[in-house]
Parts: C-alpha cells; sequence; structure tokens
C-alpha cells in the first residue's frame, strides 16, 4: 500500500486548502481512512477520519467545523478540505490508513503517506 499526499502549501490566515492523498491497491475501499499532522516541536496528532464506506467521520475539537474529511472509492482517494485556517494550522499533514480499529487512534494506522506542508501566515 503507498499514500501519496498533496495539496499543501502557503496560504494566508482566513485561507482555504484542500489536501488529497491518493492510495495505491485495489482494496481501499474497504478501510478507514485518517489525517493527521505534526507541527515543529510537537507530537504527531489526530486530525480527521472518515470510515471505509464514508458514512461517519470523526474530528478534533480544534479542527471541527473548520475541515471536512471526505473520500472517493472510485478514485482511490480521500480528501481534507480545510476553511478558515489559522496560524496554529500549520503542520506537516499525513494521511494514513487504519487497520481496523478505531478511527480516532493514531496506534490503529497501518500505512502512512510521506506528509505535506501546510503554512498559514497570519
Amino acid at each position: 500500500v503507498q499514500l501519496q499526499a498533496s495539496g499543501g502549501g502557503l496560504v494566508q490566515a482566513g485561507g482555504s486548502l484542500r489536501l488529497s492523498c491518493a492510495a495505491s491497491g485495489r482494496t481501499f475501499s474497504s478501510y478507514g481512512m485518517g489525517w493527521f499532522r505534526q507541527a515543529p516541536g510537537k507530537e504527531r496528532e489526530f486530525v480527521a477520519a472518515i470510515s471505509w464506506s464514508g458514512s461517519t467521520t470523526y474530528y478534533a475539537d480544534s479542527v471541527k467545523g473548520r475541515f471536512t474529511i471526505s473520500r472517493d472509492n472510485a478514485k482511490n482517494t480521500v480528501y481534507l478540505q480545510m476553511n478558515s485556517l489559522k496560524a496554529e494550522d500549520t503542520a506537516v499533514y499525513y494521511c494514513a490508513r487504519n487497520g481496523g480499529g478505531r478511527l480516532v487512534l493514531i496506534a490503529e494506522y497501518d500505512y502512512w503517506g510521506q506528509g505535506t506542508l501546510v503554512t498559514v501566515s497570519s
């Protein structure tokens, strides 16, 4: 399984970005997917997750109401729409595949993409 994240960049506070994560393999639609982020000097943290069907989503409190996770199983791709960005959203964002456990737990993810940098200027 390979995960390729893209869409990061530099944006002003209040702006928007959409991250994409393209997955290889034929079993993408069988697994939950998640987005995580890691800011400089901080631990990697949960951002959002989506069930295999897309019917269930979870968000960290810090992004709830501003970020939206979605997926297109026909394209083997998961997205993270980020609106009303804040300086504190600056981080490297990673997509990951859930191995079958709880979607909000980082330990339950078994495959990770390489990360894409999001920088929000204030």
